[in-house]
């Protein structure tokens, strides 16, 4: 098990920008943060391989959200520029301790630690 720790969150008008951080206590091998809005399935947003920082994101934020990490500290940020209402959602940061296809980084059921979430609404 690993504990995930998320801040960041908050309110933003559109076009404006949002730095999501999550720590976790000890070593991951994926980090990703999902999202969910109200009425809908939550989503794979981005995430990151810790080993080499290979990314991957969803279509819907490509160009506008960048994920990072330091390894230093197991903590994994997110960037989140360019923000519209429809990003608005619990964002949840996640976490793999073990080895896991490339092809799963995005999919909900790869994970099973899951961090407590954290709301960001775009709103003018």
């Amino acid at each position: 098990q690993v504990q995930l720790v998320e801040s960041g969150g908050g309110s933003v008008q559109p076009g404006g920008s949002l730095r999501l951080s999550c720590a976790a206590s000890r070593y991951t091998y994926f980090m990703t943060w999902f999202r969910q809005a109200p009425g809908k399935e939550r989503e794979g947003v981005a995430g990151l391989y810790t080993g080499t920082g290979r990314t991957s994101y969803g279509d819907s934020v490509k160009g506008r959200f960048t994920v990072s990490h330091n390894s230093a500290n197991n903590t994994v940020f997110l960037q989140m520029d360019s923000l519209k209402p429809e990003d608005t959602a619990i964002y949840y940061c996640a976490a793999t301790t073990q080895y896991r296809p490339w092809s799963e980084i995005l999919v909900v059921t790869t994970y099973k630690n899951w961090g407590q979430g954290t709301q960001v609404t775009v709103s003018s």
